[in-house]
């Protein structure tokens, strides 16, 4: 795996980690509609980009 993914890679960690964390945030609060939904989503995008950013960097 070159640097450029693997910084590309770390960098998705990061924002999945905050998502996470916003996510749980909300699921207590429970304040706006909708934001459970946008924030499950957004983690699930984010989540296949790391996969496929894994699937590139091991050819």
């Amino acid at each position: 795996m070159d640097k450029r993914i693997k910084k590309k890679l770390d960098t998705v960690h990061q924002h999945l980690q905050l998502l996470r964390q916003q996510l749980a945030g909300v699921k207590r609060q429970q304040d706006e509609a909708g934001e459970v939904e946008r924030l499950t989503k957004q983690i699930a995008d984010l989540e296949e980009e790391a996969q496929k950013l894994k699937a590139s960097g091991g050819k």
